[in-house]
């Protein structure tokens, strides 16, 4: 009884081994299937390199824009006030209200433009962002896809 129970250990054991053993995977199979990983790992690293840079691109005019409008702004409030200023004393209080009306539309014009390049930099960042997941997903799909045929392989 010992005997066949020392047997049965053994044959467990052995099993066990032989399970865990990974199987004899070709050499030219296993270069084909990291060659097509390292492929997809790279493509997916430009995309993301392009949407970054599209994203940048878009902050940088952003900001250009956003800084010509507080240009247009403070040269339109300078204006505005050097006519107060220039004005004669009966004409001063026709001179202010004008001014005050200057401003307050170079003000709003300044606001719009600061708006609308802050939305156009938004959505190009979230369109980097869509991109850049767009890209890891296929680069998921070529890296399951490269293991498929690694499992393909070693069934052969």
């Amino acid at each position: 009884m010992p005997k066949l129970l020392a047997t049965m250990i053994a044959g467990l054991f052995a099993t066990a081994a032989f399970a865990q053993t990974p199987p004899v995977v070709d050499a030219k199979d296993q270069a084909k299937a990291e060659k097509k990983v390292e492929k997809a790992e790279v493509k997916e690293m430009k995309e993301v390199a392009k949407a970054d840079d599209k994203a940048a691109k878009a902050a940088t005019k952003a900001e250009e824009k956003k800084e010509k409008a507080k240009s247009k702004q403070a040269k339109a409030h300078a204006d505005a006030n050097e006519k107060v200023a220039k004005a004669d004393a009966e004409d001063k209080m026709k001179a202010e209200a004008k001014a005050e009306k200057k401003i307050a539309k170079a003000d709003e014009k300044a606001a719009k433009t600061i708006a609308k390049a802050d939305e156009k930099a938004g959505k190009a960042a979230v369109e980097a962002s869509g991109d850049k997941a767009v890209a890891h997903a296929k680069a998921q799909e070529k890296k399951a896809e490269a293991a498929a045929d690694l499992k393909k392989a070693e069934s052969k």
